[in-house]
């Protein structure tokens, strides 16, 4: 993990740069680069490695608002619909599940835990819903909150459904994500739920992100945009996840 941030933050690194860096031998460097490129996160250079182009970057909230925001309304929508009177369901902090939110309101008892900042101040006024913010750090860039007071929050609960975003979506890694606190933080969300359903636009599948959130085997649904490739969708599918597409 650290290795591929240092890679995200300069592009590149040399084999002697991390070997000085960790205090370890060029063999473990080495070893630890070769793994990073078999799992298609980095690519191998002469003396070092640098980072895939495949390999997803996260942008702040608010640019990632405006991208694909016509296929995120419809997936919201049609992720609302699968939400019940009196349900519990935990909502990440991505600009997809912020569409969920938005179509939320008219539900009655609803209860929605969420890290996301943006998320719980959409759903302000609702009177049908019981909003349930974690503590913990706040991350400017994806106006979520993190930490260990964040994870430690989510394992008192238990929720019905969470709607989860990720940042790369690609069958053969899973569900990641670009920051490692963002990522534990969804990974608590995993063990909180009963249900887990992913919500991503076509253009997150086929990348890959930093840390891993969730291989597709344990993700219950899919619901995604129509644009989305036969071939996707078939890998999808393989894993026994079902598949919506709008």
């Amino acid at each position: 993990m650290q290795i591929l941030q240092i890679l995200r933050s300069k592009g590149r690194a040399k084999v002697n740069e991390l070997v000085r860096r960790f205090n370890t031998s060029a063999v473990t460097i080495r070893s630890d680069l070769n793994e990073l490129d078999q799992r298609g996160l980095v690519q191998r250079s002469h003396g070092g490695a640098v980072i895939q182009d495949t390999v997803f970057r996260e942008s702040p909230v608010h640019e990632r608002i405006k991208s694909q925001s016509k296929e995120k309304q419809r997936i919201g929508a049609t992720a609302a619909t699968l939400i019940r009177e009196g349900e519990t369901i935990i909502l990440d902090s991505g600009t997809t599940t912020l569409e969920v939110a938005r179509h939320l309101k008219n539900i009655p008892q609803l209860q929605v835990i969420t890290n996301g900042v943006n998320i719980a101040g959409e759903l302000l006024g609702s009177r049908n819903t019981q909003i349930i913010m974690m503590g913990g750090t706040v991350r400017n860039d994806s106006a979520s909150i993190v930490g260990r007071a964040t994870e430690d929050m989510l394992e008192q609960f238990s929720a019905d459904k969470l709607f989860l975003c990720g940042a790369g979506c690609d069958p053969d890694f899973g569900v990641s994500g670009t920051n490692l606190e963002e990522t534990m933080a969804n990974r608590a969300m995993l063990r909180a739920a009963r249900e887990i359903i992913v919500v991503a636009d076509a253009s997150k599948f086929g990348k890959r992100s930093m840390s891993l959130i969730a291989s597709f085997s344990e993700v219950d649904m899919v619901i995604s945009d129509v644009s989305l490739q036969p071939e996707l969708q078939d890998r999808i599918r393989s894993f026994g996840c079902k598949l919506i597409l709008v």
